[in-house]
């Protein structure tokens, strides 16, 4: 497509934008040599045109039986005969592309896209046997933790559905606690896979930043963009991680090599005694519940009993964390994620350009749709770069690498690290229309302990640690990176220890969510 020629105007904001100081008859003698070089970007289009991959035709429908709001769309696309998870049906988070299939992120802004290429997990997925069966709601753009501000629809809690999910791969969770999904992907920026599970009771496993490839997910920050399975048992999340695990040569956050690792094999080792440090830090926090303070000291105490040894830890750097987060999660997400239309520049990996340019256009036309979550990224991320260029991301990031030694450090020590998941149970699912004021502590107020996490690179899961007034809470166990393994053993030895974790009650058939109609080719 030919790209018109940039008028005086246009050049004058440049130049403006710059701060070039060019004057209007320089500025004139530059229109021609800026007009001779799209004839570069032309060709390149051209060439790219010739060797992008088509859609294939994939069948997906509206989802006819849909509860809670977990489901975007319903599919069903059936993987290799034979294969380590044949037979086994999945979700994919809806910010995952699988080919041929309408793909929102929970955004207006997103809306109306269909991706060309399936991501690298679901090609996994469907390489050991899978069945994936639909896209799961999520979070407008993934920046909630709370169910409520996806669109079209917010998603409901399976244990009481008056509740949150939690976010942001709420419909992920909420899919798998109400068993009507096997297993589903989920993605983790600042908790997002441990949020969702510790609210809805599922199983939830963050791997070591790089293990996993998100190559074909819409990012929102390279540095902290994870995804990771989340599941009924940690026997299924050590299953679907061999899957999903290894390099694929297109995700430059990946580490060049990654040795192959039986997950579901290391469950078998015994756990017995291993060292846990309980992070002091991570429990009696302002915002937390004293129940589930309890209810998870509880767990440590299954641990304690089950052969392994726990002592309490400070780590000062643990509470520094959050503000370090803030920095990345807000300048980074808004210079990567909305600026640079999800995908940014310099970035040496596989791009997405059709979705690129998709949700540039829709974020122009609606951007006025994007959750209040989204639009605090954008303004308070524009306006730290504004000041200090980029500083401020640049001190984030140097001082993750404190944040990262710190817990390094602390697991010189210990095998793993223990604390809440989240502060407190699920709350009640809030509207669109409230008051920033409530809005933004509801989106967003449960990250403290999970988001740090996401700046190291450390490996986290949730699992259940028992019933606070008949809601979950989540027991987090965090391990060195890349010992996702040993993470997941003592994840199995509690859940081994407690019989199980408990189901959530039967869902009544009144409770529904708006659901307006879809359209799309397929449909």
């Amino acid at each position: 497509m030919a790209i018109p020629p940039p008028d005086a105007a246009r050049l004058a904001a440049l130049n403006e934008h710059y701060a070039f100081g060019l004057s209007e008859a320089e500025l004139a003698e530059f229109g021609p040599a800026v007009t001779a070089t799209l004839a570069s970007s032309e060709r390149v289009e051209e060439l790219y045109r010739a060797t992008a991959p088509q859609a294939p035709q994939r069948e997906w429908s509206e989802p006819a039986d849909n509860p809670l709001g977990g489901w975007y769309v319903t599919t069903s696309v059936p993987g290799a005969a034979q294969g380590p998870l044949a037979g086994r049906t999945v979700a994919l988070k809806d910010n995952i592309s699988l080919a041929g299939v309408p793909m929102t992120n929970g955004s207006a802004t997103v809306e109306g896209f269909v991706p060309s290429r399936d991501a690298t997990v679901a090609t996994r997925l469907l390489a050991a046997g899978a069945t994936i069966t639909g896209k799961a709601m999520c979070e407008d753009l993934c920046f909630s933790g709370a169910s409520f501000t996806s669109r079209p629809w917010p998603v409901r809690n399976p244990w009481d559905p008056t509740r949150a999910s939690g976010g942001s791969s709420s419909g992920s969770a909420a899919l798998v606690g109400s068993g009507a999904v096997d297993m589903a992907v989920g993605g983790d920026q600042g908790g997002s896979i441990r949020i969702p599970s510790a609210f809805s009771g599922t199983v939830g496993h963050k791997p070591t930043h790089g293990l996993v490839p998100y190559t074909g997910a819409f990012p929102i920050e390279a540095t902290i963009d994870h995804l990771g399975p989340i599941t009924r048992t940690v026997s299924d999340a050590a299953l679907m991680l061999g899957v999903l695990a290894g390099v694929d040569g297109l995700d430059a956050r990946q580490p060049t090599t990654l040795d192959p690792v039986d997950y579901l094999a290391a469950l078998e080792q015994s756990a017995a005694g291993l060292r846990v440090g309980i992070v002091t830090e991570g429990f009696g926090r302002p915002e937390s519940d004293p129940g589930v303070d309890e209810a998870v000291r509880a767990a440590i105490t299954t641990l304690t009993d089950a052969g392994l040894v726990a002592e309490e830890i400070s780590i000062p750097w643990h509470l520094d964390g959050m503000a370090v987060w803030n920095v990345i999660a807000t300048e980074g997400a808004a210079h990567q994620m909305v600026d640079g239309n999800a995908y940014g520049m310099n970035y040496p990996g596989l791009y997405d350009p059709e979705l690129i340019g998709h949700y540039h256009r829709q974020r122009h036309a609606r951007g006025s749709e994007l959750s209040k979550t989204v639009k605090l990224v954008g303004l308070s991320g524009g306006y730290t770069f504004g000041h200090g260029g980029g500083a401020y991301y640049g001190m984030a990031r140097n001082l993750a690498l404190e944040l990262r030694a710190a817990y390094d450090q602390a697991l010189t020590g210990y095998d793993v690290l223990v604390m809440p998941t989240l502060p407190y149970t699920a709350p009640e699912l809030l509207g669109l229309d409230a008051d920033l004021g409530t809005y933004l502590p509801t989106a967003l107020g449960m990250v403290g302990n999970c988001a740090p996490f996401d700046v190291s690179g450390h490996p986290a899961a949730s699992v259940p640690a028992g019933l606070v007034e008949g809601l979950p809470a989540g027991l987090m166990i965090v391990g060195r990176r890349f010992d996702d393994a040993t993470v997941l053993r003592v994840a199995h030895t509690f859940e081994q220890a407690v019989g199980g974790f408990p189901a959530p009650p039967a869902l009544t058939a009144s409770v529904g969510a708006a659901r307006p109609p879809l359209s799309g080719v397929g449909g």
